[in-house]
């Protein structure tokens, strides 16, 4: 295999790194930056001892995308009546599921991407409600 399928590897396990670490620290508070942080770090950490460097920054970048994108899920989820722990725990489970598809060739690099672009949509659907019944309610 070449450094290709391992890049896509790193990449994908960078994400399930990223997504466990944020399932398990986003309930705290300041838990994002330090999910965040944690998988950037122990990512790079962790492949460069595993892979080499090049597959690092795969993991390490990876943990960044899926730390972000499963914190704004997380954060979605509470914001529409799911409780802590249970999200977490679906999370954390959901983490390892992305663990395991990382093998598979080219998955990892769509992992990445969806987690990516996860992220910015949630983020950017944040600002907006829906109105709902109130918009009747004027006469």
């Amino acid at each position: 295999m070449g450094i290709w399928y391992w890049f896509g590897v790193a990449l994908g396990l960078g994400v399930a790194l990223g997504t466990t670490f944020a399932a398990l620290a986003t309930p705290f508070r300041a838990g994002v930056l330090l999910a965040c942080a944690a998988a950037v770090l122990g990512g790079f950490a962790l492949g460069l001892t595993a892979l080499g460097l090049v597959p690092a920054v795969g993991v390490a970048s990876g943990g960044a995308c899926g730390g972000f994108s499963a914190a704004e899920l997380y954060r979605a989820t509470i914001r529409r009546g799911g409780t802590r722990w249970a999200t977490a725990f679906l999370l954390v489970l959901f983490g390892l599921g992305l663990g395991a598809l990382a093998l598979v060739p080219g998955l990892g690099y769509l992992e990445a991407i969806t987690a990516l672009a996860l992220g910015l949509r949630l983020r950017r659907r944040e600002g907006s409600r829906f109105a709902g019944l109130r918009t009747l309610a004027r006469d």
